[in-house]
């Protein structure tokens, strides 16, 4: 596998060794009840074997000692895939401790979102391995109670199958996390409550191509610091994704950051756009059901203003279950993505 063209790697089987890593925030050590569980379901549930790290449950790993771990994964043959325990936000730190080498020797399936947007972009730019933007331990299979059936389907088919997977449209979601230091956050399921399916912008083409982006506050910070981007040139034709965390950036910011990747030229490389249902809340920010409706509103404005001045031809999808929602749907990240305007499909090569 070559920088520039990512290829698939290999994948796991039941019974296989899988690395549970925490290259962001070491957060096992805080809150060890979610992390927990999601190992419990990885053995029980995927009939896969966790192996953990020094820096797995360190809350204040350096860069130096979350790389060490990295590479040990994937050096030791028997473990098959590598899986982020959750997110956090400075990983960014961590890309220039890397070795390509190590990673194109024996490429693993990577799974993690959020802050892991940078190792993910990291692998496909600089080690040429596609990577998949969902699933950590903590939350997704950690879910209090139950995987929610479209993320254990989703996860399932990313890390066994190969081949397309067609997304589905939730009509209800979850948006409301409970705290996770508390025992009885995990004895029900997360609150789930009705929503509409996707919005679809100028769905009047087929488009398919290399999928790129991820967080967009972390996607803003890789631009901001030039790590793993490539001259704009080299995404046209490609499948942007986007979608904001639960740190519920302002919809003006968002504005801003498409504003200023249109300035370089970017956004107008990619002739269609996946973005993820917007959180609207989050544990110590609770907010009225008005104001998670304002805020999605008027996140969806911001892109399409960003959209009709610099991307006035790019097809956009709003409201897929991919990011910081429940449930999630896995998107592969320097894979093969089909967005099918005129049927309302989307379509991804796991």
């Amino acid at each position: 596998m070559s920088p520039g063209t990512p290829g698939y790697p290999p994948k796991p089987r039941p019974g296989d060794r899988i690395a549970v890593v925490s290259p962001s925030g070491g957060l096992p050590e805080l809150l060890p009840m979610p992390y927990e569980l999601g190992l419990r379901r990885l053995r029980e549930e995927f009939a896969l074997e966790p192996v953990e790290y020094p820096g797995t449950r360190k809350l204040h790993s350096t860069p130096a000692e979350r790389a060490a771990d990295l590479h040990a994964a994937f050096a030791d043959p028997s473990v098959r895939a590598v899986i982020a325990s959750i997110g956090g936000d400075d990983q960014i730190t961590l890309l220039p401790w890397l070795d390509e080498e190590i990673i194109r020797a024996d490429p693993k399936p990577f799974f993690g979102y959020s802050d892991c947007t940078n190792l993910l972009s990291w692998l496909s730019a600089s080690a040429g391995v596609v990577g998949w933007h969902g699933g950590t331990v903590m939350v997704e299979f950690g879910r209090p109670q139950a995987m929610h059936p479209t993320t254990r389907d989703s996860l399932h088919a990313a890390l066994f199958s190969s081949g397309d997977y067609e997304l589905t449209e939730s009509r209800s979601y979850g948006d409301v996390t409970r705290p996770w230091d508390d025992p009885a956050s995990f004895e029900q399921e997360p609150l789930l409550e009705p929503c509409e399916g996707w919005h679809w912008h100028r769905p009047d083409q087929v488009v398919e191509g290399t999928s790129w982006g991820g967080c967009l506050e972390i996607v803003s910070w890789l631009l901001m610091a030039d790590r793993t981007i490539r001259p704009v040139e080299e995404y046209a034709g490609q499948i942007l994704f986007l979608e904001t965390s639960e740190e519920l950036i302002r919809p003006s910011d968002v504005y801003r950051i498409l504003r200023n990747m249109g300035e370089r030229g970017l956004l107008r490389q990619f002739p269609a756009l996946l973005m993820g249902r917007a959180k609207t809340t989050r544990v110590f920010d609770p907010r009225t059901d008005d104001q998670r409706d304002t805020y999605r509103r008027e996140q969806r404005a911001a892109v399409l203003r960003a959209l009709e001045e610099y991307a006035p031809d790019t097809m956009a999808v709003f409201d897929v279950d991919l990011g910081h929602t429940d449930p999630q749907q896995v998107i592969p990240y320097g894979g093969t993505v089909r967005v099918n305007g005129p049927e309302r499909r989307i379509t991804v090569r796991y």
